[in-house]
C-alpha cells in the first residue's frame, strides 16, 4: 500500500504551466488584451500620440485589413501621414498608462526595410526594421544592444516580441534606479535585464527624447506605443499583464 501510495502521488502531480511565448501566444486570464485584430479594440484602446511633430486627425487612419498568412483581421501600421519616414506624426498610443509589465507583441513585415518600432511606455523602443542587424536593427533594445537578428523569422511571416520590462525608479523626484528590459524574440531570450540608458532618437521620438539628449528620464506615465514610418508593418495579438516588479530583475 505504501508503495503504491508514493506511485500514485508522483505520477498524479501536476507541474506549474510556463509562460507561453512566441507567435499565437495566449493571453493569461488576468492580463489585458490590446488589440484582437478588430476597430472596436484599435478605437477602445488606442489614440494617436500627440507629440511635437504630430500631424494625423482621430479616428486612427490605420486600416485593419485581413490577415496575409491566416485568419481574422490585423492592423497596418502604414499611416498615410507618416509617408517618407515621418515617425512621430502618426504613432499611436495606449489610452492607459503603464509602469511594470509583461508584454506580448506580434508583427509581420510585408516589403524589404520594412520600419516601425515598439516603445515601453512611450520612450524605450524595440526595434522592428528589416535588413537592419546593427544596434538599430530587428529586435534590438534601440542603440543599447546588438540586433538578435538570428531570432528574425523573415518578410511575409509573423513574429513575436515577449517582453518583462521594469520602469525606472525616482526617489524624491530623482533617478534612482533605471528602466530594465528581458526580451523574447520568436521564444527564444535574445535580451536579458538589459539597463537601458536613455531614449533615442530626439523629441519626435517618444516622451523625454528632448530631455538632455534622452538622457533626461522623468517619472511622466508613458503608454505603450507602436510607431508609423510608411512602411506595411502589421500588427496583431498584442496584450498585457500589469506587474509590480519591486527588486530590480526583469528575467522570465
Amino acid at each position: 500500500m505504501i508503495a503504491f501510495a508514493i506511485f500514485f502521488s508522483a505520477t498524479s502531480f501536476k507541474p506549474l504551466r510556463k509562460d507561453k511565448k512566441g507567435v499565437g501566444a495566449k493571453s493569461p486570464k488576468d492580463a489585458k488584451v490590446l488589440f484582437d485584430g478588430t476597430r472596436q479594440m484599435l478605437d477602445d484602446n488606442w489614440t494617436y500620440w500627440e507629440g511635437p511633430r504630430f500631424a494625423g486627425q482621430l479616428p486612427i487612419k490605420w486600416e485593419i485589413r485581413n490577415n496575409p498568412v491566416g485568419k481574422g483581421t490585423v492592423v497596418n501600421s502604414n499611416d498615410a501621414t507618416a509617408a517618407g519616414g515621418k515617425y512621430g506624426t502618426a504613432d499611436i498610443v495606449t489610452k492607459k498608462k503603464y509602469k511594470d509589465f509583461r508584454l506580448h507583441v506580434e508583427f509581420l513585415i510585408e516589403k524589404e526595410g520594412g520600419n516601425s518600432g515598439v516603445y515601453l511606455q512611450n520612450r524605450y523602443e524595440i526595434q522592428v526594421l528589416d535588413g537592419d542587424t546593427t544596434k538599430h536593427g530587428m529586435a534590438a533594445v534601440i542603440n543599447e544592444t546588438p540586433s538578435p537578428y538570428y531570432a528574425y523569422n523573415g518578410i511575409g511571416k509573423w513574429n513575436a516580441y515577449d517582453i518583462q520590462f521594469r520602469a525606472a525608479r525616482f526617489e524624491d523626484g530623482e533617478l534612482s534606479e533605471k528602466a530594465m528590459v528581458t526580451v523574447y524574440f520568436n521564444g527564444k531570450k535574445v535580451h536579458s535585464n538589459v539597463v537601458i540608458n536613455q531614449v533615442w532618437g530626439g523629441a519626435n521620438s517618444g516622451i523625454d527624447g528632448g530631455n538632455d539628449g534622452g538622457k533626461g528620464i522623468t517619472d511622466t506615465p508613458g503608454g505603450l506605443k507602436l510607431q508609423a514610418e510608411g512602411h506595411d508593418v502589421l500588427y496583431k495579438n498584442i496584450w498585457i499583464k500589469e506587474l509590480n516588479l519591486t527588486s530590480a530583475d526583469t528575467d522570465f
